[in-house]
């Protein structure tokens, strides 16, 4: 089982493919790794063994009948508990949707199937991906394999936690202001968030319409290049789906290099809150993208200084709206209908018991920012930011390939440190949150260390608007050079495990 759980998806995909493993011996060897050390680490919200094993053995059906297989059959995958999952719980990590079971499967989820990928359950994640810990999460937080007293991201800690702990080679996150490369650079993951609208959303639970992304969530580059040809692509049912071809990617992370790209390193992404060994680890990778051939372009940014106050407007004002359809009417929790209560009531009753703080603490605030009198001022006025935003970066990519920065300001911090500070949480995404404003891409990728707590560190890449490819082309190469200059930065096994 060791051995098979330690395996790239690419080098599992391979052996199935040649006959060497089985679908169902990988899936097996990973379902009792998650039975091993999930109830240490959580994960997972739900593990779908039987459904697993099913889809495994069907991989393995294709392949005695001489089926081709495709580059990713039988490999299993945790799935964040925001996509539907046709007869699978889906909770968005709330209660307001405990024991929900959806009839359709998200356009993600049915591009994973029709891949052969093995779904093994669904992972643990901020209710309503709101917050940057796991720790706002219904069912209890997530513990980051490297320590267990630490966090492990947020949103999509349980999916970045799955393949820091070998429970799965590859998952999926969502991404609307960093929470698929902000638990990727606390675990020592790589994750990717593709351009807005590469990835469709039909079937993602809606928290913040105009940022939210799914993304591919793995332990090497590679391995995230192959998810995201999978689940990339247009589809009709997303109306905000770009109808153009799906970037090279897998082509780029074969063949990583930087020799002749322009490096930008951005001003703001630096400065007081700023961790000195994630500055270090930072400062390195530059030199070492200096040595692999890069030219590196100092850039100044004005507008990214208000990203994150512009953010906590956009985002919040767009989940009041999102989440207005849980009425404990239709779907979901149902409170106080005893026929004694209005439908008012019961909406109420219901959102009270369903609804967590931090999910609360949003749609009050995104209500107020929409509300008569205060639109033009809160709400109007975070629009004509991440106008600027773009702006900064149409002006930016006009001078180099792709810019690179620290993914978070630290590494992962203890839970419950900063569970009453809303505004320290708030922080764990200020090198992320420019991204999501934009739309372009970005991946958060692993380069070492941090000296002084042993943590790791995240490199984040940025490149433009459908320029997807570039990422894998750079963090391939950036990859490449640790393992042969320290040795790959990934753990062989989980400290604390």
């Amino acid at each position: 089982m060791t051995d098979i759980i330690k395996l790239t998806a690419a080098e599992t995909a391979a052996k199935i493919a040649s006959g060497e493993l089985t679908a169902v011996q990988v899936t097996e060897a990973h379902l009792a790794r998650i039975e091993a050390v999930d109830e240490k680490v959580h994960a997972f919200l739900h593990v779908d063994r039987e459904g697993a094993l099913a889809q495994a053995r069907a991989v393995d059906e294709k392949r005695e009948r001489g089926e081709k297989l495709g580059p990713l059959a039988g490999v299993p995958l945790a799935l964040k508990d925001i996509f539907t999952t046709e007869g699978v719980p889906t909770t968005v990590g709330s209660k307001i949707l405990e024991g929900w079971i959806p009839p359709y499967d998200a356009t993600v989820t049915q591009r994973l199937k029709a891949a052969d990928v093995v779904i093994l359950g669904k992972t643990n994640m901020d209710e309503f991906a709101m917050g940057s810990s796991t720790e706002n999460s219904a069912y209890g937080p997530t513990g980051n394999p490297w320590d267990l007293t630490k966090i492990p991201g947020g949103s999509g800690g349980g999916s970045s936690a799955a393949l820091a702990a070998h429970m799965a080679p590859l998952a999926i996150g969502t991404d609307t202001g960093g929470s698929i490369r902000q638990p990727a650079a606390v675990t020592g993951t790589v994750g990717v968030k593709p351009t807005y609208g590469a990835v469709s959303r039909y079937g993602m639970v809606a928290f913040s319409s105009s940022l939210d992304q799914g993304g591919p969530c793995a332990r090497t580059v590679l391995d995230a290049a192959l998810l995201h040809e999978v689940i990339a692509g247009h589809d009709p049912l997303d109306s905000t789906s770009i109808d153009e071809p799906v970037p090279a990617v897998v082509e780029a992370a074969r063949n990583g290099s930087v020799q002749g790209m322009r490096v930008g390193v951005v001003k703001q992404f630096r400065g007081e809150g700023y961790q000195a060994g994630v500055i270090q680890r930072f400062d390195e990778s530059v030199e070492l993208l200096k040595e692999l051939g890069a030219e590196i372009v100092e850039l100044d940014c004005p507008s990214f200084d208000l990203a994150l106050s512009a953010y906590y407007l956009i985002a919040p004002s767009e989940c009041s709206s999102n989440l207005a359809r849980f009425d404990g009417l239709r779907y979901g929790l149902r409170t106080g209908d005893d026929g004694t209560n209005s439908a008012e009531a019961v909406t109420s009753l219901t959102r009270e018991a369903g609804f967590g703080p931090e999910v609360k603490r949003r749609i009050m605030l995104g209500t107020y920012a929409l509300s008569s009198g205060y639109y033009d001022a809160y709400y109007g006025s975070a629009q004509k930011v991440r106008t600027l935003i773009k702006q900064d970066f149409d002006k930016a990519f006009e001078q180099v390939d792709v810019i690179v920065s620290p993914t978070t300001p630290t590494t992962a911090f203890a839970i419950g440190e900063r569970a009453d500070d809303p505004m320290a949480m708030y922080l764990a995404d200020l090198c992320t949150i420019p991204t999501n404003l934009a739309g372009n891409a970005a991946m958060s990728l692993p380069c070492g260390l941090a000296p002084e707590d042993n943590l790791p560190v995240g490199l984040q890449i940025i490149a433009p608007v459908m320029k997807d490819d570039r990422l894998y082309k750079v963090g391939a190469a950036v990859e490449a050079a640790f393992v042969e200059k320290w040795g790959h930065p990934l753990i062989e096994e989980a400290p604390s495990l």
